[in-house]
């Protein structure tokens, strides 16, 4: 399976007008703190706007809110597998990613035969406080050489110039988050980022 290699990860569906007519094709919502209410008003426009541009949704956590939208993939951390209906995610038709940290994690994740799996943090994040502080390139060499064909998402610290590095150590597609929500232009910098995905090798 081919995924875009440029993977933008937003916390309102507000940042889909802006980036999707650039060319995104993959994008995630990570929503947090919203009622119920709220937050299916949120995934359905954040669906809607991805059908209209042709490009793929990724829910991040909320399943059961994916399965009732017809979404196309969920994301899980390694605490959502403990609740995550997996059959039942599969039986809609949505494709998995999972967040994977450690050696242990990755066994857990690929015994899910996941669609993708996620390894973070590349390079030091300031998005959120982890045990795991740097992965550094080696490890995305590794992963990429334990998972085979599963496509390999590196996150955590990326930039352009970090990202291509990342790609010519085995990463498939690479997933931004503060790189575009705190810049200054974000637009500017999301057309960087198209520009060094579409020139970076594939893995080997």
């Amino acid at each position: 399976m081919t995924l875009p290699r440029f993977y933008p990860i937003f916390d309102t569906a507000d940042w889909l007008p802006r980036a999707l007519p650039l060319g995104v094709k993959l994008v995630q919502i990570r929503a947090k703190d919203r009622t119920p209410e709220d937050l299916r008003l949120e995934l359905t426009r954040a669906r809607d706007l991805c059908a209209a541009a042709g490009a793929q949704l990724v829910v991040n956590d909320y399943w059961r809110e994916a399965i009732d939208l017809g979404c196309d993939y969920v994301h899980l951390g390694q605490e959502d597998l403990d609740e995550a209906d997996l059959p039942a995610i599969r039986r809609a038709g949505i494709r998995v990613g999972i967040s994977t940290h450690d050696h242990a994690e990755l066994d857990r994740a690929l015994s899910f035969a996941p669609d993708y799996i996620a390894l973070g943090p590349v390079w030091p994040t300031i998005l959120k406080k982890m045990k795991w502080e740097q992965q550094g390139l080696d490890r995305v060499s590794e992963w990429k050489r334990l998972i085979g064909d599963i496509p390999l998402i590196a996150i955590g610290g990326m930039t352009p110039e970090r990202g291509a590095q990342a790609f010519a150590a085995g990463a498939d597609v690479v997933s931004v988050v503060t790189d575009i929500t705190l810049n200054a232009d974000p637009e500017a910098r999301i057309r960087d980022w198209l520009a060094v995905c579409a020139t970076a090798k594939a893995p080997a």
